[in-house]
């Protein structure tokens, strides 16, 4: 494989688009790299042309598999462009701003998963070698686009590639990362060989993690050693019980409060996974989550700050829909581009002030 990242130009994505007169689309707004310059000459390049965030795909579901989860998140980018790029680029979203880089090229990882049909012991250990490379191709992509000073929002796959973004931004930056992450669950599992559900507990080992909070983290989906693992790390959270059952708190309190313990001299990095959020298709599906609503409120809140350096929605799966993949594709496209929006949105009016 001679690059880890497969470009995109406008004529790759022609079959998502839809035209409509008397209205301009984000897709007719949005940039694509010069096919003619190495992707990080090229990145540098548009941000001197006022780029300011990237967006970049990952289909897999390498991570998720080898946490012995649910398959199907390799559809997730797919969705989100189907539905992203034929919404309205006006006065309240400007799509100027934003690049359609491409997506991280894991055909021939993927097509390696793909021949593992069980959750053998051996098979395991290679579905977890596997995403340790998927993670050295998502921290080269995204430490060059750390480098030229542009904000990625990361699409697709399971919470694994949390820690190849996490890597490539402490590699261009020099410096320690925090993270706040809209959970359910911690992903501080046992360092047991790379998967979805142990980045930031292998990012906090190799000294690449600041500080880190969970937002909702539910009680009763994190064993006691990831408790344990979080108490070590001087880590925080604010559980869905605390918010949702007993009460004790509102989700926008939750995250102010929460937001207040990171250091503002070092990159935030804005962590959801969808299964999260009632009702969405997703590797870890729940009925008793957020709504969609909340999770745009969180995205908000934290893409307000100004240390955010990213933005990375992962785990939806819209095979798992019980309706089937059409409507799997509708929905979670329309969740995830709701939550691009308001990460967008904030962003925008968080330059204007600045």
């Amino acid at each position: 494989m001679s690059s880890p990242l497969i470009c995109y130009r406008e004529s790759d994505i022609e079959s998502y688009t839809v035209a409509r007169a008397n209205e301009i689309r984000v897709w007719q707004q949005v940039a694509f790299l010069d096919p003619n310059s190495h992707y990080t000459d090229a990145l540098k390049d548009a941000a001197d042309f006022g780029i300011r965030y990237v967006l970049v795909g990952i289909a897999e579901d390498i991570g998720p598999r080898a946490n012995c989860g649910l398959g199907g998140a390799t559809e997730g980018w797919k969705a989100f462009l189907k539905r992203f790029l034929n919404i309205a680029s006006n006065q309240f979203l400007d799509a100027g701003k934003v690049l359609l880089l491409g997506e991280i090229d894991c055909r021939d990882l993927q097509q390696a998963a793909d021949l593992i049909k069980s959750g053998e012991a051996d098979e395991l250990k290679t579905l977890r070698d596997l995403c340790e490379l998927l993670d050295q191709r998502v921290s080269e992509v995204l430490t060059a686009i750390f480098k030229a000073g542009l904000e990625p929002i990361v699409i697709g796959g399971g919470h694994n590639n949390a820690y190849g973004i996490i890597n490539g931004l402490n590699r261009a930056r020099q410096q320690k990362v925090n993270a706040i992450n809209f959970d359910p669950h911690a992903d501080f599992r046992p360092l047991e060989g790379r998967h979805s559900g142990n980045g930031f507990s292998y990012a906090h080992q190799h000294k690449l993690l600041a500080h880190y909070h969970v937002i909702g983290m539910h009680e009763q989906k994190n064993n006691q050693h990831i408790l344990n693992g979080l108490h070590e790390a001087n880590a925080g959270y604010t559980s869905y019980q605390d918010i949702l059952v007993r009460r004790k708190l509102n989700l926008t309190t939750a995250c102010k409060q929460a937001l207040l313990d990171f250091d503002t001299r070092l990159p935030l990095g804005v962590e959801v996974d969808v299964d999260a959020i009632s009702g969405v298709p997703v590797s870890a599906f729940t009925n008793c989550g957020f709504t969609a609503n909340d999770a745009e409120h969180f995205v908000h809140l934290a893409a307000s700050e100004k240390h955010v350096a990213y933005l990375h929605l992962c785990e939806a799966a819209p095979g798992n829909h019980p309706l089937g993949m059409a409507q799997g594709m509708n929905e979670a496209g329309q969740v995830l581009s709701a939550l691009v929006c308001s990460y967008l949105q904030a962003r925008q009016a968080r330059l204007a002030v600045s």
